[in-house]
Order: structure tokens, then sequence, then C-alpha cells
């Protein structure tokens, strides 16, 4: 019975029927991440298309470098094309230019005397004999409408400056009809009223030609015998507005 025991012993111990499984998933699993590994290594090799994914710092300073160099070269252009702009304005003196402008405002302003060729326009009240009936003894004298029609027309014909009864007419000119007299920036004035306009000559002719408000001040010269005559001056010095220039009154538009 020993014997019988000894030999019943010494035979193996069966296999547990938990360790084939392990050995087999084991294996499974290394061949699982061989596959992985080689599919990432396929899909690296394709988007890198043989180039380094992941540069060396040595060629990072390099492309930086380059840049820099680039942006540098940039600023200089830059910097150069300002500089010679400076130097362009460098040339003109500020304070020149500044006096021209000055200057330039002044004269059309009309606080400059000016000189040159003028067309010269005298409107006239009627004769004291001439009554004729039934009509409005205002009808027979000039009022302000009939200077301004004159003067409108001139300054359409391109006036360079304009004087009436010698005084330099400016945008602030104000003309007033009282009784029988006309005011110019109140100082009374009586006929005869004399314009004159410095300019081309043939280019403002042509304005009192085309004016229909001066052709039916025309017509009441021959009707009722109103004066006007009109001429050329070959030179005429109109001298600087003395006045002041500032609105004394003024009403807001509505």
């Amino acid at each position: 019975m020993a014997d019988g025991e000894r030999e019943h012993s010494s035979q193996a111990e069966p296999p547990s029927r938990h360790s084939r499984p392990r050995r087999a998933l084991s294996k499974l699993g290394t061949l699982l991440i061989g596959v992985i590994a080689g599919l990432l290594f396929v899909i690296a090799a394709t988007s890198s298309q043989g180039s380094d994914l992941r540069p060396t710092r040595q060629q990072d300073l390099a492309d930086l470098a380059g840049d820099q160099d680039a942006q540098n070269e940039a600023a200089r252009a830059s910097a150069s094309a300002i500089q010679a702009e400076i130097d362009s304005l460098g040339g003109a003196d500020p304070q020149a230019a500044s006096s021209d402008a000055l200057t330039d405002a002044e004269a059309a302003a009309g606080l400059t005397a000016v000189v040159g060729p003028a067309v010269q326009v005298t409107l006239t009240d009627a004769p004291l004999e001439v009554s004729p009936s039934g009509v409005d003894p205002d009808m027979l004298v000039v009022h302000q409408q009939d200077i301004q029609q004159v003067v409108d027309a001139l300054w359409s014909g391109g006036a360079e400056a304009m004087t009436i009864q010698g005084v330099r007419v400016v945008s602030t000119t104000g003309i007033k009809c009282v009784g029988n007299t006309v005011i110019l920036n109140g100082v009374p004035y009586s006929p005869p009223y004399v314009i004159a306009a410095i300019g081309d000559q043939t280019a403002l002719e042509a304005a009192l030609d085309g004016s229909k408000n001066v052709q039916i001040y025309k017509q009441y010269v021959t009707a009722y015998r109103l004066g006007y005559a009109q001429k050329r001056l070959d030179d005429v010095t109109m001298p600087a507005f003395a006045g002041s220039v500032a609105a004394e009154h003024a009403t807001p538009k509505r």
C-alpha cells in the first residue's frame, strides 16, 4: 500500500483550468501592441512626408533668425521712405506758406488793394422834369435793388474786386434805401451811383447783358429816362476795405 501511495503521489498535478487562457491572452496582447506600434509608425511616416516631425533646436533658432532679418529689412525700408518724405517737406518754409495763405485770405476778403482793368456802371434818377401821368414817383428813382442787381451781375461775371461810390464792397457790405438816398455801410449817398468792378471786361459785360433784372431796369431807362451808363476803364486802383468785416447783427435761421 505504501508503494501504491508513492506511485499515486509521483504523478503530476493536473493543470489548472485557468493557466492556459492566461498564456493565450498574454500572447494576444503582445501581438496587438506590435500591430498598433507598426500602424502608428506608418501614419507618422506618411504625415511627415520624409521630414523630421520635431525639428532640432538649431533649426528653430535658424528660422527665427531668418524671420527677424526679414522684419528688420522691412522696417529699414519703411524708415527710409518716411525720411525721404520728411526731407522733401523740409524744403518748404512753413512760415512762408502761412504768410502766403494769409495774403490770399486777405485778398479774398477785400482787405488788400487791387489794381486792374474794370467795367463801370453809373445809375441815376430820372430828371426832375420827367413826371408821367399815373406813374408812381418811386419808379423814377434808383433803389437799392437796382444797385444790388448790377452788383450781383458783376459778381457772377467773375469780378475780382468791386466798389460802390469808391467804397470797397465786401461780403458784409449792406445796401439800404432811405428816401431818395442809399445807405452804404451806414453812410448815406446820393445819385449818381457809380459801381465799378475789376476783372475780365468781356465776361463782366456779358454778365450785365445776360442779367434779366438789369434788362428790366434798362426798360425803365427807355420809358422814364432813368440813367444807365456803362464803360470800360483801363486801370483802376481799388482801395482795401477799411471797415470791420465782423457781422454786427445776426438773425438765426428758422
